[in-house]
């Protein structure tokens, strides 16, 4: 198994009292902030390769011609990006993080200027929804070729929407305004109407686009968990059973190893680090909203994968299960956010969230405050400020950490 001995791996935030930790962490988000600010809280996405207008001729409109600009821009070790005419652009779902970690920061310490941001934030998002959809639903600024399907810019994700959907529940616990919980509802309304699912026995897997068939754990339960989630407060019971039907359809594929692949078509066995936590978060929201405790075991098996399977010792997060490169942003955040979440049943999360914490803010951010996308080996840093990927979903995972510490 890969080690990164070669990087900064000395556990700092573990060396000093509990204040010290929580300073550390202040000041990491403090840098990240004022980059943001600094940007207009824009920056680049991973998969916005078909945004270069005139590569993209090239590509001949063919789902391959797609795929291979798209990943070649991606995966590029440098950003490519202000070459080829990608601008630096907001971001729907980045937005959603962004407005989370901010109300996290309120909670943490108090200041309203935070919450302030929160609501710009969720007012941004109101008036970017995607239109012609039965409800409250976002989708990425770009054209995206998957394996699987090709959609076009603004198209709603069940992905996006349930991230963002989360943020406006949020909203509602913590301004205590029922029109942040309306917005929620009204995405579970789109969840159901427009979206679809793939239907087997008495279960459901919830499709990823409008337009898309082919079944994601991660998008079927993030959009459960949303129904679940906005159900404890509506008890709308249409809600409830889709839920509950999802979830069903997600535990019975769950390995024996506690695994789950990626999704269940051929070309979409993989199993990774954030994918996983993913599926973890949302069983543990679906018992929480609903108190039902029939997939607890399925939790604590995959929690405990999880957890064996994706780190290293001094904190690294592993991308793959069967290798750890490339050391990427996306595994870092989710990682403390996921240990942040299930804090209350392992008391070793909180200490193994500090270790990545301590670990990506000495290797992976930068002096000017952003996180960088990857880094491929210890020479080879792909330093792309990529928004949501990175700095919103590090902004809202370091505020969960700051406040549980």
């Amino acid at each position: 198994m890969a080690t990164t001995t070669q990087l900064d791996a000395a556990p700092a935030v573990l060396r000093g009292s509990d204040s010290a930790a929580r300073r550390r962490i202040f000041e990491s988000i403090e840098r990240l902030n004022a980059w943001l600010e600094k940007n207009d809280y824009r920056g680049y996405d991973t998969f916005d390769g078909l945004n270069a207008k005139f590569l993209r001729l090239f590509t001949f409109e063919t789902n391959l011609g797609r795929m291979v600009l798209q990943q070649g821009i991606r995966r590029f070790p440098l950003n490519l990006r202000p070459l080829v005419g990608i601008p630096k652009s907001h971001s729907t779902k980045g937005m959603g993080f962004l407005a989370r970690g901010c109300m996290r920061m309120q909670q943490a310490t108090g200041d309203a200027a935070w919450g302030e941001k929160a609501r710009h934030m969720l007012e941004w998002l109101i008036k970017h929804e995607s239109e012609g959809y039965s409800g409250a639903c976002w989708g990425n600024h770009f054209d995206y070729q998957s394996r699987s399907s090709y959609t076009t810019k603004g198209s709603p994700s069940v992905v996006w929407t349930a991230h963002i959907g989360h943020a406006f529940l949020d909203a509602f616990e913590h301004f205590q305004e029922q029109r942040y919980l309306d917005v929620a509802i009204s995405a579970c309304e789109h969840i159901d109407r427009d979206l679809g699912a793939y239907r087997e026995d008495d279960t459901l897997c919830i499709h990823y686009f409008p337009t898309s068939t082919h079944q994601v754990h991660n998008a079927n339960t993030l959009g459960a968990s949303l129904l679940a989630r906005t159900w404890f407060y509506t008890r709308n019971e249409t809600f409830r059973l889709m839920a509950d039907k999802a979830m069903q359809y997600t535990a019975k594929y769950q390995h024996e190893d506690g695994s789950w692949w990626y999704g269940e078509p051929s070309n979409l066995h993989w199993v990774d680090n954030f994918h996983t936590a993913y599926v973890l978060d949302c069983f543990q929201y679906y018992r929480e909203a609903t108190g039902d405790g029939r997939f607890d075991l399925q939790l604590a098996s995959g929690y405990e994968y999880w957890k064996k399977t994706f780190f290293l010792e001094d904190g690294t997060p592993r991308y793959y299960r069967q290798k750890t490169l490339p050391l990427d942003i996306q595994c870092s955040s989710q990682a403390i956010d996921t240990l942040v979440f299930f804090s209350d049943r392992d008391r070793e999360a909180v200490p193994l969230a500090l270790k990545v914490a301590d670990w990506t803010i000495r290797n992976m951010q930068a002096r000017s405050g952003y996180f960088y996308y990857r880094r491929y080996s210890p020479w080879i840093v792909n330093k792309t400020p990529t928004l949501h990927w990175g700095q919103a979903t590090m902004l809202c995972a370091l505020a969960g950490l700051y406040k549980a510490l």
